[in-house]
């Protein structure tokens, strides 16, 4: 089956619509493109907001053979990437988002990675992985309470950003975390990028706003691990918060 590429400059999200292109029995690399989304989601159903000026897409990934660890594999692809092709430095805040610092030293979210996994009609395991990145958006394109957390590409590197050649490489990272995930040496070298990227070991953290102690790592298969009152514990999700007074 042919690899479909589709582009919207608006829809109401590229995940729900790539969900359906995997249920139809989309072929791996399937692509939805937008320049904008009018209900794109995150992790636990929460809002994307999703302005003109980035690059959201979300891509069917089949076969998927570790889908634990994908939304970190991806994160970890994506951060070199950037770094290879745009000179920019990203941490990796479990379990999904890029974060890197802005020109007065604040960390800030660039991007934001959501994994869905698929029943399709193949049965074959089948994931779909969305991508939103902060490209050239201003601090105008966000409402106020994101405008503190929030930062853009072309704000990091100073040049123009071609939402095209974004599109590229983003894709190109997606379907090489896929592909590292799904043999052990490739996997294995993939959890040494995401240790060495993770933002937050040793720092204090609470997970769905309640404290739970200190950041030691990442588990294999993708699991957050945090020691404290009652000992290691391993999260496979959560909304995290770091930091004093997590």
């Amino acid at each position: 089956m042919e690899t479909r590429r589709e582009f919207y400059e608006e829809i109401p999200s590229t995940q729900d619509r790539a969900i359906a292109l995997a249920r139809d029995g989309a072929s791996d690399g399937s692509v939805v493109v937008a320049r904008r989304q009018l209900q794109g989601r995150g992790r636990g159903e929460r809002p994307w907001v999703s302005p003109a000026g980035g690059l959201y897409l979300s891509i069917v990934l089949r076969p998927v053979t570790a889908a634990g660890p994908l939304p970190l594999a991806i994160g970890s692809e994506l951060a070199e990437a950037l770094a290879c092709s745009y000179g920019v430095r990203t941490r990796l805040k479990w379990p999904n988002d890029l974060l890197s610092l802005d020109r007065a030293g604040r960390r800030r979210k660039l991007a934001g990675i959501l994994v869905d996994l698929v029943a399709d009609p193949l049965g074959s395991a089948t994931a779909v992985a969305g991508i939103g990145v902060n490209a050239r958006n201003t601090t105008a394109d966000f409402p106020p309470e994101l405008r503190p957390t929030s930062v853009a590409l072309e704000e990091l590197t100073l040049c123009e950003v071609g939402l095209d050649a974004l599109e590229r490489t983003v894709v190109r990272a997606v379907v090489a975390a896929r592909r590292a995930v799904a043999e052990a040496a490739g996997a294995r070298a993939t959890l040494v990028r995401c240790r060495g990227l993770l933002y937050g070991v040793g720092e204090p953290v609470s997970i769905d706003g309640r404290p739970v102690g200190r950041m030691v790592g990442v588990r294999d298969d993708g699991a957050l691990e945090v020691t404290g009152p009652e000992g290691l514990q391993a999260f496979l999700a959560g909304d995290v918060r770091v930091g004093v007074g997590a």
